[in-house]
């Protein structure tokens, strides 16, 4: 494989010129300012899963950024890792601490989560328009699913995660639709997707913060 390849993926793109998507390079700022405003939130909480996820939400920006200025496959790689990274320890956060699984349980869920997304991406491929961001919308049905578990036993963190399955398909959809509008709208809504992720992603560490400290009162 050729690591060096072009990719040419987003409306915004005309060229092979690093700064051939000067708008959905610049809006990867939404990552490192949400994730600055979660490390201020998270000072002097003991809190080492949330923080891990402060760092990734950081390095997701950095990723995005080398990903739509480079546009090439190693810079591809460098947008998706840190994604799938902060999936992967949300998911295990909250099967421990929103679920209250053991430890090992929790790792289950999250080796459960490739088949469960093995299962329904072929399905969301199917769905027009939204089938260009199938590969995320399993994450709407987990974060959903986890919202409903929760509903009764933590209804303050279920409606928080509800929103936030709301604010990720609205993202998604804006996600689907920068190549369907790219001739009416020259720049697309790539950019969208990051302003609303940076926020989604976030406000997920918030609710994950206030779940835990809700547990402890006394802070720390």
């Amino acid at each position: 494989m050729d690591w060096f390849a072009s990719i040419d993926g987003y409306c915004e793109r005309l060229g092979p010129a690093y700064w051939a998507e000067p708008v959905n390079a610049v809006t990867n700022l939404a990552f490192l300012v949400a994730a600055t405003v979660m490390a201020w939130r998270l000072r002097g909480a003991h809190l080492p899963l949330a923080k891990a996820m402060v760092v990734l939400l950081a390095v997701i920006g950095i990723g995005s950024f080398l990903f739509h200025t480079h546009a090439e496959r190693w810079a591809a790689l460098a947008d998706t890792t840190p994604i799938l990274a902060f999936i992967l320890v949300y998911l295990y956060a909250s099967s421990r601490d929103y679920l209250r699984l053991s430890k090992p349980w929790s790792l289950v869920s999250v080796g459960l989560f490739f088949p469960f997304a093995a299962v329904l991406v072929p399905l969301f491929a199917q769905v027009p328009v939204l089938s260009a961001s199938a590969g995320y919308l399993p994450v709407v049905v987990l974060i959903a699913g986890y919202a409903v578990v929760l509903a009764r036993r933590a209804s303050e963190t279920a409606r928080g995660l509800a929103l936030g399955a709301g604010l990720l398909f609205v993202s998604i959809t804006l996600r689907s639709l920068d190549m369907p509008l790219c001739e009416s709208w020259p720049i697309g809504t790539h950019f969208a997707w990051h302003l609303l992720n940076g926020l989604l992603l976030g406000w997920m560490i918030e609710v994950y913060r206030r779940h835990m400290l809700a547990r402890r009162p006394h802070g720390g």
